[in-house]
C-alpha cells in the first residue's frame, strides 16, 4: 500500500514469459480483494506480474470499462517495478490516500460459486468461512444451524422429521444442502447424510469438480490417487436422486444414512409420471407411489429416526410431470401420520403452490413454522440482490415495479440488450476479468436460432462448458456450445448472454408461448407447459452473478418461422423497462 493505491504483486522467479496462467491469477487475486474485502471496494487496485527473467517490461497503466479503480494487470520484470509504481502513482495522483489501519481491518465476505462452495466444503471448511459475513446473508448460518438442530431432535428424541427449506434464486440452497451433507461425513455417531438432486449436470459436475481437487491436493503432498477412486469417495456423499431411488427399490433394508437431503424437492415425480416411468422403463407394473412418497418410504423403513431435508425453490418446476411441493406433504398426511413437519412460512406463498396442503396439516397439529427456514437473500449475485426481484416482476409484466428494481441494480449489474450476437460476444469477453466464466444460454425450446450457430438439439458436454479453461473448444468461455435451463438450473456463470427466441412472446395481456413443431412455431395452450417455459426463462435470467447481456435476434421477413413481430414486442419491452442496448 502506498499512498492511495493497493499494489497486488505476483513474482514468477525464474520465468521469462508472461502466460496466460499468471496473468489471470494476479487478476483474481486482485478481483478478489475488489469484489469482496469491504474496504478494498473504492481504493484503486493495479495489479503487477513480475516475470524475473523477462527481456521486457509493459509498465503502461490502463483502466477497463468498468470504471472501478481496479486497472489491467502490468507485466514487469525484475527490473520494472520502480517503474510502475511511479506511474501509477502518477496516473491516480487526485485519488484520496488509503486510512491503512480501517483499509486494514475491512472485513472480507467471500460469495464462491457453488463449484467454489462444494470444494471448500469438502476440504473441511465450515460454510461460515467460505460465505459473506454481513447481516443480509446470515441467515445461511441460522438456517444450517436450525437444520442441525431438527437433526439433533431426531435423533435424541427417536423421531422422523420432514423439513422444509425455501429460498429466493441463488440464495444458497443447495450451499446449505451440501453443508450439511458434508458435516455428516464421519459415520461415528449414525448420521450420515446424504445430498441428493435430481439435476444430473449439477451431480457431475460437483462429483468431477471435487475429484479433480482432491487428485490435484494429492499429488501436491506427493500422493498417487485415480480420479476414478476420488470420485467414488464423493459419491458417497452427492449422488443422483434416480440411482438413490433404483437401490432402494432393489433392495428392502434401511437406508444407510438416517439424513437425506433433497435438493430441489419441487421437481420430484407426480405419481402418474412415476407409475408410467416405472412401468415402461423399469417393466414394473404394480407401483403405486409418486416419487416424493416412494422416497419418504425409503427413510420410513429406519426403525428409530430419520430427516428428510426438502430444499425448494419456487416456481421452478421446468419438467413435464414435476410435482411441486405439494405431493410432499400429500404424502405426509395420507401416509406418513407419524412425521412431524417443519417448514418455512414462506412455503404459504402462492408460488409454492401448497397452501391448502399445509393447512390441512396445521390442522391435525403437525406443523411447525421457523423464519430460519426461509433464505431471503440472494447470493449468487452479490452486486444485485434485488436480481431475483427484478426477473420476477419482467416475467410477472410489472412494469412500474421492474423499473424500480432496475435503477437500483443497474449501476453495479449491468444488463444489456442487443440485437447484435457478436456484439454480445464481444461485450462479455470486454466484461469477464481473470478467470471469470462467461457463456451462452438458451431456452431448450429455441429451435429457431441456428442461423446464428445456436441448435439447442447439438448435445453439449456441460462437465467440460464448466469446468475446463479458455483453450478448451469445449468450456463456455469458447460461446459456441450453448447451455439450456436443463443444464444450467442451480449451477452460476460470472456473466452471461441469454439468446432469446420466438418460443416467448411479449404481449401487453401477457407472455404468449410457442414449440416449434416440424416446419413452424404452435401455439402452447397447456397451462402447466407454458408455466415451464415461463420457468426456464426465469432460470436463464437468473443465472448471471455480475451482469447479462440479452440478445433478442432482429428477424427475418423473409424467413416464416423468425418474423420481425415475433422479436421486436420482447426487445421494446425490455427496453421500455430501461435496459441499455449496445
Amino acid at each position: 500500500m502506498i499512498k492511495n493505491i493497493v499494489f497486488v504483486v505476483e513474482f514468477k522467479v525464474g520465468e521469462s514469459h508472461f502466460l496466460n496462467s499468471n496473468i489471470e491469477q494476479v487478476w483474481d487475486y486482485a478481483l478478489d480483494l475488489k469484489n469482496f474485502h469491504k474496504t478494498s471496494h473504492n481504493v484503486v487496485l493495479v495489479p503487477v506480474l513480475i516475470a524475473t527473467e523477462s527481456k521486457t517490461s509493459f509498465t503502461e497503466i490502463v483502466l477497463t470499462s468498468h470504471n472501478d479503480n481496479l486497472t489491467l494487470p502490468v507485466k514487469v520484470n525484475s527490473k520494472g517495478l520502480k517503474e510502475v509504481i511511479q506511474n501509477a502513482l502518477c496516473f491516480f495522483s487526485d485519488e484520496p490516500e488509503i486510512n491503512i489501519p480501517k483499509y486494514v481491518d475491512g472485513g472480507y465476505m467471500p460469495t464462491p460459486t457453488i463449484i467454489e462452495a462444494a470444494v471448500s466444503l469438502y476440504t473441511s471448511h465450515s460454510v461460515e468461512n467460505i460465505t459473506r459475513s454481513d447481516a443480509s446473508a446470515k441467515n445461511l448460518t441460522l438456517t444450517t444451524d436450525k437444520i442441525s438442530e431438527i437433526i439433533d431432535i431426531a435423533r435424541n428424541e427417536h423421531k422422523k422429521i420432514i423439513c422444509f427449506v425455501t429460498g429466493v434464486p441463488g440464495a444458497g440452497k443447495t450451499l446449505v444442502g451440501l453443508n450439511v451433507a458434508t458435516s455428516h461425513l464421519d459415520n461415528e455417531n449414525g448420521n450420515a447424510s446424504v445430498y441428493l438432486s435430481g439435476n444430473k449436470p449439477l451431480v457431475d459436475i460437483l462429483q468431477e469438480a471435487l475429484a479433480r481437487d482432491k487428485v490435484q491436493r494429492e499429488r501436491e503432498k506427493g500422493n498417487k490417487i485415480t480420479k476414478i477412486s476420488a470420485k467414488q469417495a464423493v459419491k458417497t456423499f452427492i449422488q443422483i436422486i434416480h440411482h438413490y431411488r433404483d437401490e432402494y427399490l432393489k433392495n428392502q433394508e434401511a437406508p444407510y444414512d438416517h439424513v437425506a437431503i433433497f435438493d430441489e424437492a419441487q421437481r420430484a415425480w407426480n405419481k402418474e409420471q412415476t407409475i408410467k416411468f416405472m412401468k415402461q422403463k423399469k417393466g414394473i407394473p404394480d407401483f403405486d407411489y409418486s416419487e416424493p412418497e416412494f422416497l419418504i418410504s425409503c427413510l420410513n423403513r429406519h426403525k428409530d429416526w430419520a430427516v428428510i431435508i426438502c430444499l425448494v425453490g419456487g416456481g421452478q418446476e421446468i419438467n413435464t410431470g414435476e410435482a411441486g411441493i405439494s405431493e410432499w406433504l400429500h404424502a405426509i398426511d395420507k401416509t406418513f401420520s407419524d412425521w412431524s413437519v417443519y417448514i418455512s412460512p414462506n412455503l404459504t406463498d402462492s408460488e409454492y403452490a401448497a397452501m391448502e396442503t399445509i393447512q390441512i396439516l396445521e390442522n391435525k397439529g403437525k406443523v411447525h413454522f421457523s423464519e430460519d427456514l426461509h433464505l431471503s437473500v440472494s447470493m449468487r449475485s452479490f452486486r444485485a440482490e434485488k436480481l431475483s426481484s427484478f426477473v420476477k416482476n419482467v416475467l410477472d409484466i410489472e412494469i412500474e415495479k421492474a423499473k424500480e428494481d432496475f435503477l437500483q441494480i443497474a449501476e453495479k449489474y449491468p444488463i444489456v440488450l442487443t440485437r447484435d450476437i457478436l456484439k454480445a460476444k464481444q461485450w462479455l469477453k470486454e466484461k469477464a476479468r481473470g478467470s471469470e466464466r462467461y457463456g451462452i444460454v438458451v431456452s431448450s425450446q429455441a429451435l429457431r436460432l441456428k442461423p446464428f450457430a445456436i441448435d439447442v438439439k447439438t448435445p453439449m458436454n456441460h462437465v467440460h462448458w464448466f469446468l475446463d479453461g479458455k483453450d478448451d473448444v469445449r468450456s463456455s468461455f469458447y460461446l459456441e456450445d450453448v447451455a439450456t435451463e436443463f443444464y444450467i438450473q442451480g449451477l452460476e456463470l460470472d456473466w452471461s448472454c441469454v439468446v432469446w427466441d420466438g418460443d416467448m412472446r411479449y404481449s401487453p395481456s401477457g407472455w404468449k408461448t410457442f414449440s416449434f413443431k416440424g416446419n413452424r412455431w404452435q401455439n402452447i395452450h397447456n397451462i402447466e407447459r407454458k408455466k415451464y417455459l415461463l420457468n426456464a426463462y426465469r432460470v436463464l435470467l437468473t443465472r448471471a452473478r455480475q451482469g447479462m447481456v440479452i440478445v433478442i435476434p432482429e428477424g427475418n421477413e423473409e424467413d416464416h418461422t423468425r418474423k420481425k413481430e415475433y422479436y421486436d414486442g420482447t426487445y421494446n419491452y425490455l427496453k421500455e423497462i430501461g435496459l441499455q442496448t449496445i
